[in-house]
């Protein structure tokens, strides 16, 4: 039955138990009483959305709540083993993969290095390679934990890059960073027959996904819109709203800050990651003169980079002199990621821009101050009085937990009801008789 705007019966039902979940998830337990008011519906719709989900086994009674004069309220919650979840991060140095209960406790986890000593940056992110972890790692965090591959609401994986989706394909990623030059990725993995048909991946940008995490669980939480910036060996960045679905990720990285500058990764010159990101930091520090460690990988080079320009008291409480040039260094890149900040102000307007990503969350609040400073000078003034810089909270592992979340969004969207492949679409009967006719 069609409804006003061409929305069926169906549709209303679909709405009605995407709000429910939603309201459960993020602020349950919750009373059946208490549903009404937050999700706009009646008591009728409230008790029969709730019937269906825990017929299903999607909701169960989670204690009781004392009422006013009556009896008490049953208190509702989502139910954590009514589903499973698998985050993937591509990373910089290391393909993660992690399994979750609906709850988000982590259940199993396996980690496989990319970098070493002898792999060009570019080789490390060979497509056999990292397909390869992925082949090994679906099927053996599933095993670890002992739950069936028919039980995931999906697979989400974070990866560097653009993602495009593709009829043939399913999502290609554009990586030119890593050499990824459209990637089939999704059908690679379907190839591979890790997982049953039923079971979908959803492969976007890891700036996204942390983007999502962080507005769903961590410091977005309670704004209506937010950058969040993903800081590692590189630079990325998402904008992200209180909707639960938007998200939009930026190649930030690749903004030109400087004419005729340092050649870029993307192979282009003057683009901020070349300043900026992690990589490029610790490559300024040895021309400058810096001594990173020899053979250490970025994060543990990045940790002896800042102990020599902030160094710790010694036993004796004396504070020994900061290494002139990395101090020089981290000074000059917190101004070219300040400006690069001003860009997102001034362009987005933002309530809040979270830095997150293992280079980020390693420089900290130390050297966040000088950005901000930097960010409103080269801001316009009502944008930069309006929005709050800050770390984000859900540390360096964040991209597997918004990668997960990218199936349990459609979860939610469906109303909590597994992804089915789409009925054949059958045309009008004529149309069959005069092809057959025209074929003759």
């Amino acid at each position: 039955m069609k409804m006003r705007g061409g929305r069926t019966v169906r549709d209303l039902r679909r709405e009605n138990r995407t709000a429910v979940l939603q309201r459960l998830y993020f602020d349950g337990p919750l009373s059946r009483f208490s549903l009404g008011p937050v999700t706009g519906l009646s008591s009728g719709s409230v008790s029969n959305v709730v019937s269906e989900l825990v017929a299903e086994g999607l909701v169960e009674e989670a204690g009781s709540v004392d009422s006013a004069g009556g009896r008490p309220r049953t208190l509702l919650r989502i139910s954590a083993h009514s589903g499973y979840l698998i985050g993937v991060d591509v990373g910089e140095t290391r393909v993660r993969i992690e399994l979750f209960d609906l709850a988000l406790t982590e259940l199993a986890r396996m980690e496989r290095p990319l970098a070493t000593e002898s792999l060009r940056r570019v080789d490390r992110y060979d497509v056999g390679v990292v397909v390869g972890h992925l082949r090994e790692g679906i099927p053996e965090v599933l095993s670890q934990a002992g739950v069936p591959a028919e039980r995931l609401l999906g697979v989400g994986i974070g990866v560097p890059g653009i993602v495009a989706e593709s009829a043939e394909d399913g999502a290609v990623v554009h990586g030119q960073t890593i050499g990824w030059d459209a990637v089939p990725l999704e059908r690679l993995l379907r190839e591979s027959r890790l997982l049953p048909e039923s079971v979908p991946y959803y492969i976007d940008n890891g700036a996204k996904t942390l983007g999502q995490a962080e507005m769903w669980f961590g410091a977005g939480r309670g704004t209506q819109n937010a950058v969040v910036v993903l800081f590692g060996s590189g630079v990325g960045a998402c904008v992200v709203t209180d909707d639960m679905r938007s998200a939009v990720a930026l190649e930030w990285g690749h903004l030109t800050v400087r004419v005729r500058g340092r050649r870029c990764r993307c192979g282009a010159q003057g683009c901020l990651e070349a300043y900026a990101g992690a990589e490029a930091l610790l490559e300024r520090w040895a021309e400058a003169g810096g001594q990173p460690p020899a053979g250490a990988d970025e994060e543990t080079a990045l940790t002896a980079m800042l102990a020599a320009a902030y160094p710790a008291p010694d036993t004796g409480g004396t504070t020994p002199p900061a290494d002139a040039t990395a101090l020089a260094v981290l000074e000059e890149t917190a101004e070219y990621l300040g400006a690069g900040f001003s860009d997102l102000i001034n362009l987005f307007r933002p309530e809040r821009i979270l830095v997150g990503g293992w280079a980020g969350l390693q420089l900290g609040r130390r050297f966040l101050d000088t950005v901000r400073a930097y960010a409103a000078s080269y801001s316009l003034k009502y944008p930069a009085a309006r929005v709050e810089i800050d770390l984000g909270t859900l540390g360096p592992d964040a991209v597997t937990v918004g990668a997960a979340i990218l199936p349990l969004a459609d979860f939610f969207a469906r109303g909590g009801r597994r992804a089915e492949a789409d009925p054949e679409q059958q045309g009008p009967v004529w149309q069959t008789s005069l092809r057959e006719r025209a074929a003759q």
